[in-house]
């Protein structure tokens, strides 16, 4: 029995058939179905590069003289040796310049000129090293002689004998220097030699002049006994952790045993921990110069995964100058292997590599920082590190140095140049860091969009620079919220096209830019407007338009030799090449597509001749088996233009032609390319020449074969056609001889209950098809008791409520009472049933 009532329900020329795919009222609503309508088209694509190079195959300078290199040897003899005190048994050579004392006029200037020497022997004493020095040092603050401001750390010369003598910390600038061993004054003793390992583990005093200076500070400031313990628990660290550990790092390395490697890892893993729980990080650790010297050493074993140890716990330890540059290009050298990738994910480098973004000056310390942003960058392209560079504040980070480097660039040549290097990897990072979803509110919220439109003015010239922007807007500008972002910057439309005026050759900026314009103008109004009143945009933009369709084959080629080949004179035919023109011109077809939306800006463009004419030749260059997108996208340029009536339309004075060229369209096996014809016969065939050939050429055939389409945009388009056709009588039969009428009926069952704009447009194309003496018999009587039946059932409010109750009612009612139907219907309905009475 249910299934009796179900066949009924379907055959029932009153209920709809039903359709899973069916939208609802506020939908078909919301949905302007109007001839004016933007484009859609894919963003272009970026292959990636097969090796990870500082600056890639596709750099446009990669070449270019003073460009730093991406293949470069980093060991051990690259790092400078910690600063230290020479040992005890070498000694320094005297200096060969003697300084000239002035000779005092007389006595009493004499004693002016020199400060008397100092009277306690412990002054004298300063000058002593190593374990004597240190006693002296941790003596009784008692016992020191009161301070003296007036003394300073020069040689005096006694006045009753004449002799040289040193102030306190100075000594004689004219005799050779004393060895750790000597005592002034006396015989030259050489002290007692340590080993190679004793001097960098076992001795303090072997460590780094910032360190000895560190432990001089440290005694002035330990004088409250909280200070001793925490030095007492210090040293006690030192001797029972740190040392241990360093012993068995340089043992290790010295004899390579098997699986060394891991362990030498574990081993600096540890020393790292221990360092971190004894806050002794950075400068503040006193062992500093022995543990470098001892990481440094252990590079040599070029192991990947050791050298990434290494290289955290020196950036842990705030190495500086020279030794980060070459920690920096260590770890841009094993990021280079997208095998190492894992060892990065579960440590503190990519934090450590932020630090040094964030805190080193790139005046100072410019190419450390490109390889350490270029490491970044092949990070980036990994997906699980791409969501840890977000976490970590990659993009907060990359902005602040943005706008770094703009102030360094202003800084003169060699300045600018060094930060157009560091600005090919950061754009290129910021470009893999779009990819994420979660990129984009970081993007918006730190400003970055806007300080890009900077780094394009600054850097125009940059082929790399300007296409990594590029790459990135056109990522983040097919978002609402990223094009509200990049709308709201101040001169980026006028930016953009004085970019593709620029650089006009060079195809992957040229068509990432126009993708971006084309987002842009999709859906604000705002945004059409302010990119048609740019000075030069519509001669730029068919300038390009021109360049692009010209260029065949051999003029492909042509170009490339001049552009890009590096042997000028060897034209080389690239398939790829003509593609790529052809992507440019679907981009460029879009943007005049979706500024022509604007009411004042499609009069001003369909009156442009050059547009006009640039677009039929498309039409009669391309084939739409081969460039199916660029012909739909310009049918629909086409339309849009074809909207605005004025006398002065180079559409209209042209549109016979068009109508001609669209029977391609028509013609195809391509449904996009057919719909978009029949729009545009929608708005010509307002003229009877039109209309005509319409007639003539048989293309209304195909249109009412479209009626059976099962896709109401198309039905709806066909519809609008057959309304105009239907005001000519003579149509008015061939139409019906067609089938028209009963295919309309059929879309006005099908698709009438839900989408009362297309049901509106069928009552219209019935009414000119039944107006007219004689129109009563282009239908017969069953079919005529169907439609009125239809419609009335249609105009029954309660009935109409009932077959759409799973929707919102109140949205219901508005869709049926504000649309084109109502009136219509019921005007139909009342000459049909005229013409049955009669």
């Amino acid at each position: 029995m249910a299934s009796k009532e179900r066949k009924r329900d379907i055959a029932s020329p009153l209920v709809p058939r039903r359709n899973t795919l069916r939208k609802t009222s506020a939908e078909i609503v919301n949905e302007a179905r109007q001839s004016l309508r933007t484009v859609s088209t894919q963003r272009p694509f970026t292959p990636r590069d097969g090796v990870r190079q500082l600056f890639g195959k596709s750099s446009v300078h990669a070449d270019r003289d003073g460009r730093p290199s991406s293949t470069f040897s980093v060991h051990a003899k690259n790092f400078d040796a910690p600063e230290s005190r020479p040992g005890s048994g070498t000694r320094l050579s005297p200096l060969e310049h003697k300084p000239k004392f002035p000779v005092p006029c007389n006595a009493e200037d004499l004693f002016k000129a020199c400060p008397k020497p100092p009277t306690d022997p412990l002054e004298a004493k300063r000058g002593l090293t190593g374990a004597r020095a240190r006693l002296l040092r941790a003596g009784s603050l008692s016992t020191l002689p009161p301070a003296n401001p007036h003394k300073d750390e020069k040689e005096t010369l006694c006045p009753d004998s004449g002799q040289k003598q040193l102030s306190a910390g100075g000594r004689d600038k004219g005799a050779p220097v004393r060895d750790r061993g000597e005592v002034p004054g006396g015989p030259r003793k050489p002290g007692p030699r340590r080993t190679a390992s004793e001097s960098r583990i076992k001795t303090p005093d072997v460590d780094s002049g910032v360190e000895a200076a560190e432990d001089r500070v440290g005694h002035k400031t330990e004088v409250g006994s909280d200070k001793r313990e925490e030095g007492a628990k210090s040293s006690s660290v030192c001797n029972n952790e740190i040392v241990p550990l360093l012993q068995e790092l340089e043992s290790m390395a010295a004899g390579r045993p098997e699986g060394s490697v891991d362990r030498l890892c574990d081993l600096c893993a540890r020393l790292h921990g221990v360092l971190a729980e004894a806050d002794v990080l950075g400068r503040r650790c006193k062992r500093r110069s022995g543990i470098l010297r001892t990481l440094f050493r252990l590079i040599d074993l070029n192991s990947d995964q050791l050298n990434l140890h290494i290289a955290e716990l020196c950036l842990a330890l705030c190495v500086s100058g020279n030794n980060l540059l070459n920690i920096c290009k260590l770890i841009f050298k094993i990021s280079q292997s997208e095998n190492n990738d894992i060892f990065f994910e579960n440590n503190s480098i990519i934090d450590s590599l932020l630090a040094v973004l964030s805190g080193e000056g790139v005046s100072a310390c410019g190419e450390a920082l490109l390889y350490c942003v270029g490491t970044l960058k092949f990070l980036s392209g990994n997906g699980s590190l791409l969501k840890l560079l977000l976490d970590k504040n990659c993009v907060g980070v990359s902005q602040q140095l943005i706008q770094r480097l703009h102030t360094l660039s202003a800084q003169g040549d060699t300045h600018f140049t060094t930060a157009g290097h560091i600005l090919v990897q950061l754009t290129a990072t910021l470009r893999n860091l779009a990819d994420h979803a979660d990129s984009r509110p970081l993007f918006i919220s730190c400003g970055v969009l806007s300080e890009l439109c900077t780094v394009l003015r600054l850097h125009s010239n940059d082929l790399d620079v300007c296409v990594n922007v590029s790459r990135i807007y056109s990522k983040l500008s097919s978002y609402s919220e990223c094009r509200l972002a990049l709308d709201q910057t101040p001169g980026c439309y006028k930016l953009f096209i004085e970019l593709l005026s620029k650089h006009h050759r060079k195809k992957d900026l040229v068509v990432r830019l126009l993708f971006t314009l084309g987002n842009l103008t999709s859906k604000s109004d705002e945004a059409r407007a302010l990119l048609f009143r740019c000075e030069g945009c519509v001669d730029t933009l068919l300038l390009l338009y021109d360049s692009y369709q010209r260029r065949d084959a051999s003029h492909a080629a042509h170009t490339l030799a001049e552009d890009d080949s590096p042997t000028p004179g060897k034209p080389h035919v690239s398939p790829g090449s003509v593609r790529g023109d052809e992507d440019v011109l679907v981009k460029l077809v879009r943007v005049l597509a979706n500024v022509c939306v604007h009411p004042a800006v499609g009069p001003a463009l369909a009156s442009n001749t050059a547009c006009t004419q640039l677009l039929m030749e498309t039409l009669e260059l391309r084939s739409v088996q081969e460039s199916e997108e660029l012909l739909v996208n310009v049918a629909v340029t086409i339309n849009n233009l074809s909207f605005y009536q004025e006398e002065t339309s180079a559409v209209t004075l042209s549109q016979l032609s068009v109508a001609k060229l669209m029977l391609k369209l028509v013609l195809s096996s391509s449904m996009d390319a057919t719909l978009e014809a029949v729009r545009v016969y929608g708005n010509l065939s307002q003229s009877k020449v039109i209309r005509d050939f319409i007639m003539q050429n048989k293309v209304y055939k195909f249109v009412v074969t479209l009626l059976d389409s099962k896709s109401p945009e198309v039905c709806f388009s066909a519809c609008g056609l057959l309304t105009n056709l239907a005001v000519d009588p003579p149509s008015k039969v061939t139409l019906t001889l067609e089938g028209a009428a009963v295919k309309l009926m059929d879309c006005l069952r099908d698709f009438g209950p839900w989408d009362w704009q297309l049901a509106g447009q069928v009552c219209k194309a019935l009414c000119n098809l039944t107006e007219g003496s004689g129109a009563e018999r282009l239908l017969d009587t069953q079919e005529t008791h169907t439609l009125l039946e239809t419609l009335e059932t249609y105009l029954d409010k309660e009935e109409a409520l009932q077959w759409t109750a799973e929707e919102d009612v109140r949205d219901f009612h508005k869709a049926f009472w504000e649309s084109e139907f109502l009136p219509v219907a019921q005007k139909l309905v009342t000459r049909i049933k005229c013409q049955t009475e009669t």
